[in-house]
């Protein structure tokens, strides 16, 4: 607990200073928002005159591509600057996975920590998500408000991440101190509500703090989830010397909201018919609601040697505690009509029955720990500029769990929106063990050489050594995984004009292999690590200073790993047997049209399939959870007769979804339609912001999700209309 109590009285303790500290000090040394002090690991910037468009992030600073902006960067990065959040006020990670048509839910219940997918693969949820480059536990709801973008690195990262899923790398950007007080209430369409406050400044003329707290009482969609969350961050600037700089970040959020459990194929090979996007399956109303309690803090010192040399040390901290509840709905093994055994009873039954599970797991504790040293530098060999970054990282992460309860209560049918009361379970968890304890040692490089005007070459590559041991709920060692593996990263750029940047790239990426579900013949057996490659060719245009265009053609190859029907007793055996490829072509558009319209798009066409497999039925077929095409379309329109009021729009799309491996079942295609306005305003001589959205603006109902966790498949609907109003004061 001191850890998380530090930072919390420190945070508390700058909001009292804060609002007299400019009056304190003077408006001579305090700098304002557009003139805060300059700290030399500030790489982020995100103008607003120039729309939704950044020109830069933190993955291509201290990260894989060496120091240089998004429009140099052999790569593709989606990123959502601050303007995109506060107009869209997305609260979820499924929420922001609107903004790109990349990505999509990969099993993302209401009520729960949420996981994605980037080009066709999930992410991990143990090294995929990282805030200010450093890696943290993603079982969280990580909040938004004290966020100042969230950059998309879709692709691999091996030279970034190290062991790490192939899809990508989602980093959350903190606000930096700024002089900035503002308040935001807000409510919606089922009445929650909603507080938040960012208040920052700067105490001295080398020191800065930033606030952001926030407490939201959470009216759902799905019935009986009701919901609630308080969150705090600090972020902290202090300017030591003209040389060195040291930069703290630290959070803490707790949220209570029941779970709510997804839908199944029927027998495994039907839709459910007349699916709700409001039912609560399996709703008991002894189910205790799921709790998260979440801290996260990163500290990163600069120094700087030189012009041309610098270094940065940087350390993390990342522990998510979560009271796992849920009265879970899940298969048919008790069924009347899987009684038989022909309906495979990790489904629902074949007319809507469906099992109700006691589950409980409290005290579920995930923490991660990175320490990382940089060294950056440029130099000339011959007519050659190289700019080098040379690095060492440490990272740990740890599980401790308790033995859970998972116990059959009772059985239900979708038909009903009240299933019949089934008494809880009387058995109780069992006491806190460790579960996993996972170190990874790496050592990287990367080398960006300059050919004249027109061509760089980068070299790069990480060696990582993995040690990984795991243990059942009851401390007994089950697996100790040990391996070394070095990651080539390789790329080429040629810029004709300045405008105009084409590159190739190829790299490697090592991630660690699934666990085969309990219902096949080697249930819970971890499978080997696998090596994935890809292989990228994209362009990126600078249409003008406001309006950036990209496109990526990308292949990505790594083995297939899927239920392989066999002759046993199971009848299936978790197995990597073939290559699971993803081909895919990637558009994106983002800024400013023209002096009143800005915009976002992205469009995503990707052939995801498996080949020699060994299992004719699965050859050839578009991979589960994975839309042959997705399209995400955001516009802001300020009138030009009223300069004041804008009007907000968008567009998602997305082709039917597999929902099975042999591809004869996929949920339909759909189209999703957002709209909202954004008035600015004064009050007593305070800028006021009013914002209005609305998400699924005809109420659409559609799939958003046939995804899988732990093997088993699962389809959740699409939120249904929602809308959010809220109301920013500058004070």
């Amino acid at each position: 607990m001191t850890l998380i109590r530090t930072p919390l009285m420190f945070a508390l303790l700058s909001v009292l200073t804060l609002a007299n500290a400019s009056i304190a000090l003077g408006d001579d040394t305090v700098p304002n928002e557009s003139q805060a002090t300059p700290l030399a690991t500030i790489k982020v910037k995100a103008k607003a005159d120039k729309g939704y468009r950044a020109e830069s992030s933190q993955v291509d600073t201290f990260g894989s591509f060496g120091n240089a902006p998004l429009h140099d960067t052999p790569a593709a990065v989606t990123v959502i600057t601050r303007d995109q959040l506060d107009d869209r006020q997305p609260r979820t990670l499924s929420e922001i996975a609107h903004s790109d048509a990349a990505l999509g839910d990969n099993y993302a219940p209401v009520g729960y920590y949420q996981d994605i997918s980037i080009r066709g693969f999930p992410l991990d949820l143990a090294t995929g998500f990282r805030l200010n480059d450093m890696t943290i536990t993603a079982e969280q709801l990580t909040p938004l408000e004290d966020k100042q973008q969230v950059e998309i690195l879709k692709g691999l990262a091996g030279l970034e991440a190290g062991v790490v899923a192939p899809g990508g790398l989602v980093n959350y950007v903190s606000k930096r101190p700024a002089d900035v007080h503002t308040v935001t209430v807000g409510t919606d369409s089922h009445g929650s509500r909603y507080t938040a406050v960012d208040v920052g400044g700067w105490l001295t003329p080398t020191f800065g703090v930033r606030v952001n707290a926030a407490h939201e009482d959470m009216h759902s969609y799905v019935d009986h989830t009701n919901g609630r969350r308080s969150f705090i961050s600090l972020a902290a600037d202090w300017k030591i010397s003209s040389n060195a700089t040291l930069q703290l970040d630290t959070d803490y959020q707790t949220s209570s909201q029941r779970s709510v459990s997804g839908y199944q194929l029927l027998g495994g090979t039907t839709l459910p018919p007349h699916p709700s996007s409001t039912q609560l399956l399996g709703y008991e109303p002894w189910q205790q609601p799921v709790g998260i309690h979440a801290s996260n803090t990163t500290l990163r010192f600069n120094y700087r040697f030189s012009d041309n040399w610098s270094a940065q040390l940087s350390g993390s901290h990342s522990h998510s505690v979560i009271d796992d509840n849920v009265a879970y709905a899940y298969g048919c093994f008790y069924a009347a009509a899987c009684a038989s055994g022909a309906p495979p009873g990790y489904f629902f039954a074949p007319n809507g029955d469906y099992d109700i599970y006691d589950y409980r797991s409290p005290d579920d504790t995930r923490e991660n720990d990175e320490a990382r040293a940089v060294l950056k530098g440029s130099f000339d060999i011959g007519s050659v500029s190289n700019e080098v970054s040379l690095g060492t990282s440490a990272f740990r992460r740890t599980l401790d769990q308790r033995p859970y309860v998972y116990d059959y209560v009772g059985t239900a049918n979708i038909s009903e929106f009240n299933p019949p009361y089934y008494a809880m379970s009387p058995d109780e968890p069992g006491p806190s063990a460790r579960t996993l304890t996972s170190w990874q040692h790496s050592v990287f490089g990367l080398d960006r050489m300059h050919f004249g005007e027109q061509w760089q070459v980068l070299l790069g590559g990480r060696f990582v050594h993995l040690q990984e041991r795991a243990y059942d709920p009851y401390g007994v060692l089950q697996r100790d995984t040990r391996l070394s593996k070095v990651l080539p990263q390789a790329a080429v750029m040629w810029q004709p004009t300045a405008p105009l940047t084409f590159y190739v790239s190829y790299s490697e990426n090592l991630s660690l292999g699934a666990q085969a579900p309990y219902w096949t013949s080697n249930g819970n057996a971890v499978l080997p690590p696998l090596l994935s490659r890809q292989v990228e060719a994209g362009v990126k245009y600078a249409w003008s200073d406001a309006l950036d265009l990209t496109a990526a053609l990308y292949r990505i190859r790594q083995p297939y790993q899927f239920a392989q029907p066999s002759d046993t007793t199971a009848g299936f055996t978790f197995v990597q047997e073939g290559i699971e490829e993803h081909t895919g072509l990637e558009l994106n558009a983002d800024g400013r049209l023209t002096d009143n319209l800005r915009l976002t798009a992205s469009f995503n066409f990707i052939k995801a399939e498996a080949h020699d497999t060994g299992t004719p039925a699965y050859e050839g077929h578009q991979v589960v959870n994975v839309p042959r095409a997705r399209s995400a379309v955001y516009l802001d329109y300020r009138l030009p007769f009223a300069n004041n009021l804008s009007v907000l729009g968008g567009w998602r799309y997305a082709s039917a979804n597999p929902a099975t491996p042999n591809g004869l079942v996929s949920v339909p295609a759909y189209n999703v339609f957002d709209a909202g306005l954004r008035y600015t305003t004064a009050l007593d001589g305070h800028a006021l912001t009013w914002r209005l959205n609305i998400d699924n603006l005809f109420n659409h109902f559609y799939w958003r999700d046939t995804g899988t966790s732990g093997g088993d498949s699962f389809l959740f609907p699409g939120a249904p209309r929602l809308a959010r109003l809220s109301a920013t004061l500058a004070f």
